[in-house]
């Protein structure tokens, strides 16, 4: 799914809402979750997952078009962890 296929199925589900509303929550809800992960946070939707950044250290990389060893720097990645409600739907026989 999309952004622009989260907005119709949360319009339609919501008809009273005008389409810019429903894309203002939209915006809201994603920029809060970046800004939180950006702070250093963590972000728990009970049922769904659990939103992190997990640290990486600097290491040495190789440029796959010259083979030339190049430095990598450490830096902060997002991960996400399923909630078990979310594993138990993805698992259903």
């Amino acid at each position: 799914m999309i952004r622009s296929e989260l907005l119709q199925a949360l319009s339609k589900e919501n008809p009273e809402l005008r389409g810019e509303d429903v894309e203002r929550a939209v915006d809201t809800f994603f920029d809060e979750i970046a800004q939180r992960l950006a702070d250093g946070g963590r972000v728990e939707l009970r049922g769904f997952g659990a939103f992190s950044t997990r640290h990486r250290d600097s290491r040495k990389g190789r440029n796959p078009r010259t083979g030339e060893s190049v430095e990598v720097p450490e830096k902060r990645v997002p991960y996400f962890k399923p909630g078990k409600e979310m594993r138990a739907r993805l698992n259903v026989d």
